[in-house]
């Protein structure tokens, strides 16, 4: 499961948020009596074998009619009793089915736990079928969500009614955490395994797709058709899968095991754009794991409304639609479509093939699957865009508050839903990075090779994995998972450097400032010197240590963690000649991040020097980095930079590069660059032609508002942000419709980056029918992302709004006070609902 919809860009707004407003929270948010509990892995008395459904779907009511045969057998005590996860259905009928017949068994339901007595004692080699008629009604039982899943009812009715005009009707289930039990009754637990068939009956005009092959199609005389697929290799319950709609699919392969995608047929055209490279993908994991792609076939589907990110059911991925772009809207790279394939296609190999044994350890599933977009990323785009992506993951994982109280593998939580944060994901995916840079490449993959082939299509844990590495490296690792699996937080580091000339000695003092234990840091130490590297390897054991090194004269540079791998937030205490030494001369892109940040922060002159060299860096975020950091107030930086600038704007192969390079341009306010900003926004990227668009603005307002009126109908992404920016600057009521309309259709990411303008615009908004349509739109996004405190978030804006209204009120003549007395009013209501929930 991905835990964030654009994941990255997401995240950092939804942090943006949250720190907004709780900054002093912390330790607070968690409930330490729940906390307390002790969450064991779930106690096995039957074992599910084989599930076979046979369902139909009732698009008025949004009803499921469901027959299901589920085989099992005791797992190792004699039992005459089963329980199943049947949530908020009816149970029609329940029995013991012989291979010819239905034989009644008594039973008790609650509404979220079927209780059956068997009427006799079965032993472990026993097998025997459960028949139960039953109806699901998931729009009528109430669920929890979390904050990768932001709904938890299983199965999901889209438009069935076709009441919203071009919006497509489908259906599609979810399953994680255990959501599937909504569906159908089952044990659903991620310690469960089983084989499946679903039969599906829907209209014929749809498009089904489910687990494993689709194994037969019969029409029928009511223009129904039942799709029948098969799952001939078990999997956990979670991971089963319906999805039903007007889908187009393009058949692509890897080897000889189909590859298929399912778009919207608008979006048909670009399937190979989006999601072409996974068959290279599956080579690249295949041969890096030793362990060839271990189902009958991968499907990806992309369906709208999705509660997460993406889930990686088994053979068949569920991605929400953001990933639905077009050549165009992926000419940026911007969208986070790419990483987030191939963080579900590794699940099937981690979290489907060998699955999590509980929720506690669902690290074994989300960490490996946040470890395989850097994984990915460095394979395909080289190391600097990997480290800035592992980079971007640790910083994510920093940035919360929470985090630091928080094991990777947590057997106490207030629920399980919690377990699906920055921790979870972004911590875990760095400490495999960490484990992988100190076991070496090869010991490392071998060791995942014999993970996988170990507890193939069955369950692994923390410690199973710890044992798989220490028989293949022959290293003792409990410190490493105890410190990082079993522990909490991360180390501080504080580094300082004296430099003795009459000894020649070269000293660094370490210092973790952490309130917790040290941490036991291996730490690769380079020292430059006239211009040679010496490399030293250092174990760090307490949390205050030095270390001097005799070398022949005063060091260039002392590049401390210098593979720059290292969970830990650094405080690196050195010279500005020092960092400027670092960007030239030392080779990763953390070493030269970290100097331009640097340079960023000091006030010596030289320092632009630092960030004009960074313009022109080998990596494009870099470059980005650098154009965002120079102060262009300064004459001299100006002039020295200017030339650099023009040429990035019109001539860097990467657009963000060049909408970079614009707004800086744009910063100026110089009328030379009109034209260039004029032509620029014909550009076919949504970037460049959106910072085009704000430099034109920012010359000339009624030229700028002219061209967004062009290029409405285009608009997408940035160049729709620019739009937007434009018009709640500059804009009236008329200008409203396309504002919300936009607004709507951003990512989450970039709805977050607008959301004060949005709700500046409301300010001046007249009439009523905006005002409730906008205020709506922040309402949702409070509701959906409530986990983050955005609820809170979205009431300071609101109560904003409503103090800008009642001043208003207070100048307003009759004919506007009605107007705004029904605007106040509603403002007011949506605020006492957001604050109820």
């Amino acid at each position: 499961m991905l835990k964030f919809k654009n994941s990255t860009l997401c995240f950092a707004a939804l942090m943006l948020a949250s720190s907004y407003l709780f900054s002093q929270e912390k330790a607070s948010i968690l409930d330490k009596n729940l906390v307390q509990v002790y969450r064991a892995s779930t106690t096995k008395i039957n074992d599910l074998v084989h599930t076979k459904l046979d369902v139909k779907f009732d698009y008025a009511k949004t009803y499921l009619y469901g027959k299901a045969w589920i085989t099992l057998k005791p797992h190792f005590y004699p039992t005459d009793s089963l329980t199943l996860d049947a949530k908020g259905m009816d149970i029609n009928t329940v029995a013991l089915f012989d291979g010819v017949k239905n034989i009644p068994l008594k039973f008790i339901y609650d509404s979220l736990f079927l209780k059956i007595n068997l009427g006799k004692t079965y032993k472990a080699d026993n097998k025997y079928t459960v028949y139960i008629g039953y109806t699901s009604k998931p729009n009528e039982f109430k669920s929890k969500g979390s904050a990768a899943i932001t709904d938890a009812k299983g199965l999901y009715f889209i438009n069935p009614d076709s009441s919203v005009k071009g919006k497509p009707v489908q259906i599609w289930t979810q399953g994680e955490t255990e959501g599937s039990s909504v569906w159908f009754p089952t044990i659903d637990r991620p310690n469960q395994k089983t084989t499946q068939e679903i039969t599906m009956t829907v209209p014929a005009k749809y498009v089904t797709l489910s687990n494993g092959a689709l194994i037969s199609q019969r029409k029928n005389n009511d223009g129904t058709r039942s799709d029948t697929w098969k799952m001939d290799k078990p999997h956990a319950p979670y991971l089963f899968m319906m999805a039903v709609g007007n889908f187009k699919i393009y058949r692509d392969k890897w080897k000889n095991t189909p590859v298929d995608y399912y778009l919207e047929p608008a979006f048909a055209p670009y399937a190979k754009d989006v999601f072409g490279k996974t068959p290279a993908m599956m080579d690249f994991f295949s041969k890096k794991l030793g362990v060839d792609y271990p189902w009958n076939k991968y499907a990806q589907i992309v369906v709208r409304d999705f509660v997460s990110g993406a889930m990686e059911n088994t053979t068949a991925t569920l991605h929400g639609d953001y990933v639905q772009q077009t050549s165009r809207q992926l000419l940026d790279g911007s969208g986070d479509g790419e990483p987030t394939i191939a963080h579900e296609l590794f699940h099937q190999w981690f979290g489907d093939y060998v699955t999590t044994e509980s929720w506690s350890n669902l690290s074994v599933n989300e960490s490996f699957a946040d470890f395989s977009e850097t994984l990915w990323i460095e394979h395909a785009y080289g190391k600097d865009a990997g480290d800035a992506h592992n980079n971007d993951a640790m910083n994510a994982y920093l940035a919360d508050p929470t985090s630091k109280a928080k094991n990777l593998i947590r057997f106490n939580y207030k629920d399980k839903e919690d377990m699906f944060d920055v921790v979870t994901y972004q911590k875990g995916g760095r400490i495999l990075n960490m484990l992988r840079n100190y076991l070496g490449e090869d010991a490392f993959f071998k060791g995942l090779n014999l993970y996988l082939k170990t507890y193939a299509l069955s369950n692994g844990e923390a410690h199973q994995l710890r044992l798989a590495f220490e028989q293949v490296s022959g290293k003792d690792l409990n410190w490493f998972f105890n410190q990082w699996y079993f522990g909490a937080g991360n180390p501080e580091l504080n580094i300082d450097y004296k430099w003795d000339q009459a000894s020649k000695t070269q000293t660094i003092y370490f210092n973790q400032t952490q309130k917790d234990d040290a941490f036991k840091l291996p730490i690769k130490i380079e020292i430059y010197v006239n211009g040679k590297k010496e490399t030293r390897n250092y174990w760090m054991t307490s949390k205050t240590d030095s270390v001097s090194y005799s070398v022949a004269s005063k060091p260039n540079l002392v590049n401390v963690d210098a593979d720059k791998i290292l969970l830990i937030k650094k405080t690196d205490n050195k010279s500005l000649e020092e960092f400027a030494f670092q960007y030239k001369n030392a080779p990763l892109f953390l070493d030269r991040l970290e100097a331009i940040e640097a340079a960023a922060k000091s006030k010596e002159i030289s320092a632009q020097q630092i960030i004009i060299a960074a313009l022109q860096d080998q990596y494009f975020e870099l470059r980005i980095k650098a154009i965002n950091e120079l102060k262009l107030d300064d004459e001299a930086i100006v002039k020295q930079a200017l030339p650099i600038i023009l040429n990035l704007a019109k001539t860097d192969p990467k657009t963000l590069v060049k909408a970079a390079a614009l707004d800086a341009l744009a910063s100026l306010k110089d009328q030379t660059y009109l034209p260039l900003f004029k032509d620029a926004v014909k550009n076919q990227s949504y970037a460049v032609a959106g910072a085009a668009l704000g430099g034109v603005a920012a010359l000339d307002d009624t030229e700028g508002m002219k061209i967004a009126k062009s290029l409405e109908k285009e608009s997408e992404g940035p160049l729709a942000l620019a739009i937007i920016n434009l018009y709640t600057t500059n804009g009236t009521d008329a200008d409203f419709p396309y504002v919300s309309k936009a607004f709507g259709e951003l990512t989450v990411g970039e709805k977050f980056q607008i959301i004060p303008g949005f709700a500046s615009m409301l300010f001046k908004v007249n009439q009523t029918s905006y005002l409730i349509d906008g205020v709506n739109q922040l309402k949702q996004l409070g509701v959906q992302y409530k986990t983050y405190g955005v609820d809170k978030y979205v009431t300071v804006m609101l109560n904003n709004l409503l103090g800008n209204k009642k001043g208003q009120l207070e100048k307003a003549d009759l004919a506007t006070k009605s107007n705004l007395e029904t605007q106040i009013a509603y403002i007011q209501k949506t605020i006492d609902e957001l604050k109820k929930l």
